[in-house]
Formats: C-alpha cells, sequence, structure tokens
C-alpha cells in the first residue's frame, strides 16, 4: 500500500453514516465529548491523522469526562459480559489462579473506594500478575496523580480500539 492510498477500514469509518460513525467511536471510547470530537473532524485522510485526533480529543477530556469514559470499562477480571473486545482486552486474567482472581476483586474494590472510579489499565499483553502488580503499586498514589495515570492509559487502549476500527477486513 502507498503512502498515498487510504486503508479501505478507515474509508469504510470516514463514509459512515454520523449516528453509525458516532456509535463506533462511542464503543472505542464511552466518553461523549471524545467521540463528538472525533466525529467533527472527519473525514480523516490517514490512520495516523485518526490516531492524533483520538489522543488530543483524550488529552482535553474534563474530569467529568474521564469518568464517563472509565464508567464504559469493566473492572480487570470481570470483562463485560458477552463483549469480545473486553474479553480479549483482558484475556491476560484467563486462566489465573483463583486466589488471583480473588486478590483482584480485592484490589479492584479497594481502588474504587479510593478513587470512585474502576482502576483502568492498558491490558492488552498483561498477565494477571502484572496487572495485580500495578494495581498494587497505583492504589498508593496522589488522587491528581492517578488521574494523569488513568488519562494515558485511555488514551492507549482508545488507540489499540481504533486501529481495530479502521483495519482493513472490517
Amino acid at each position: 500500500m502507498t503512502s498515498t492510498s487510504m486503508p479501505s477500514g478507515l474509508a469504510r469509518f470516514n463514509a459512515l453514516e454520523e449516528h453509525a460513525a458516532f456509535a463506533a467511536l462511542h464503543e472505542v471510547c464511552a466518553a461523549t465529548a471524545w467521540a463528538t470530537t472525533l466525529l467533527a473532524a472527519r473525514p480523516y485522510a490517514t490512520a495516523e491523522d485518526l490516531y492524533a485526533a483520538g489522543d488530543a480529543a483524550t488529552a482535553g477530556l474534563s474530569a467529568a469526562d474521564l469518568g464517563e469514559a472509565m464508567a464504559g470499562h469493566p473492572p480487570i477480571g470481570r470483562p463485560k459480559p458477552g463483549d469480545p473486545a473486553s474479553a480479549r482486552e483482558q484475556s491476560g486474567m484467563e486462566g489465573t489462579t483463583k486466589e488471583l482472581k480473588a486478590e483482584m476483586l480485592e484490589l479492584n474494590l479497594a481502588y474504587q473506594d479510593r478513587f470512585g472510579h474502576v482502576f483502568l489499565i492498558c491490558a492488552t499483553g498483561l498477565t494477571g500478575e502484572q496487572m495485580r502488580d500495578a494495581l498494587k503499586e497505583r492504589i498508593g498514589n496522589a488522587p491528581e496523580q492517578e488521574r494523569e495515570i488513568v488519562r494515558a492509559e485511555l488514551g492507549r487502549i482508545n488507540r489499540i480500539r481504533l486501529a481495530r476500527l479502521v483495519e482493513e477486513d472490517a
């Protein structure tokens, strides 16, 4: 593929009716402001343009928008039932011990009590132990520090999901 040709998945996304494109973006990130920002900038010439717009929109989310985005993510160890993307993203928890699952549940609840939202991590490619260790490390963060880590993790998740959205064989 040359740099001047558009991946067919991106062309398909650009051509979606507004409501369908919004729904697709909302599946990537549950923050309405994020999806609306990306929708307003269509069409995208390249996937990199889309990713850059996603990064900028993530960076610009207010605290309330960030909360809305996080509300769309299930806790680690409990993927959204019937959602293959959620299961795929959390596949590092598959086959872990009952003890690790119980520990993650306990840590998730403690984190939620401390910060008021789910523990958000880009779980793609991580083992259950790596996610647990990150949770243990981050639970001691100051709320302001943790909010920026969450924003960075959300950005990584959004990029992966956007890439999946515009894959050629959709």
